[in-house]
């Protein structure tokens, strides 16, 4: 196990389609953008032993703590909406199981999706360029597993001690809308938009990312691809504009196929912006 230059934390996700599933969550698409941009990847999840890390995670370090279940999703799609069910949810993530070498990763990707853990993660690294997307702690679900959105109550505490925060508007409605009114608590935030692009907000400035024209197939993970494209190029870049524009492109790129195979590579990323005027 080496030292990674890129962190991610979250649970990996079961998504039911039809009488099967396939592995996906932040974690699963954010190591596989950052590793396909060049970046030795790492992943700090919780899972059961029916998910095939090993298969998922081939060239990537991990470690995975035991739990019973993995965290598994149902969506339900009518003509108006999708309305998302809980059917399992895994062990948390105490912050004691971040390996110490890990602690000093350069760049760091938090991605809760079932309140996996608290965050007071951010603790741990207090040097590292950190990135949250807060899904996780913007949803709730009842006794029957129903998500329903709700609002993130310590915002006000944590946004001030990450670096990017980047968030989709799918996720800002119902309680979790009040988000919205706290973006510039972070030094930089952006909101995906799917097809609508994204909105960066950055020292008092809105700046909006229009879509690449593309034949969209399955957009699930784009906003995840996007984010770990947005903290790559930040790293390398340290200008939030330059960051977005490549993460677009990459979020629009992984929208033209379906899972994992989605990711792109970071030539195609490049090749579409060095033919944009």
């Amino acid at each position: 196990m080496g030292q990674p230059d890129f962190l991610v934390i979250g649970h990996v996700a079961k998504d039911l389609i039809g009488d099967g599933y396939r592995l996906g969550g932040t974690v699963a698409y954010s190591a596989l953008t950052a590793r396909n941009l060049g970046r030795k990847a790492a992943v700090v999840t919780c899972a059961g032993p029916d998910a095939d890390l090993l298969h998922l995670f081939n060239d990537i370090d991990w470690v995975c703590l035991p739990s019973p279940v993995t965290t598994t999703f149902r969506n339900v799609c009518t003509t108006q909406q999708r309305q998302q069910y809980i059917e399992a949810v895994a062990e948390a993530i105490p912050k004691d199981n971040i390996p110490s070498p890990w602690r000093r990763t350069p760049i760091v990707h938090l991605g809760p999706i079932a309140n996996e853990f608290e965050e007071d993660m951010t603790s741990l690294f207090p040097f590292s360029l950190m990135g949250l997307t807060p899904q996780g702690w913007l949803r709730q679900w009842d006794d029957q597993g129903q998500v329903s959105p709700r609002r993130w109550r310590r915002a006000n505490e944590f946004l001030q001690r990450i670096d990017a925060l980047i968030v989709s508007d799918e996720d800002l409605t119902g309680e979790a809308a009040a988000l919205r009114t706290q973006l510039e608590l972070a030094p930089v935030a952006v909101i995906t938009e799917g097809a609508g692009g994204a909105t960066l907000h950055h020292q008092g400035k809105v700046s909006h990312y229009a879509p690449r024209k593309t034949q969209a197939v399955d957009p699930t993970g784009a906003g995840d691809v996007f984010a770990a494209a947005f903290l790559v190029r930040l790293s390398e870049t340290g200008d939030p504009h330059t960051a977005a524009s490549f993460a677009n492109v990459a979020a629009s790129l992984s929208v033209e196929k379906a899972g994992l195979d989605s990711v792109p590579e970071r030539a195609q990323i490049e090749e579409i912006l060095s033919s944009t005027p």
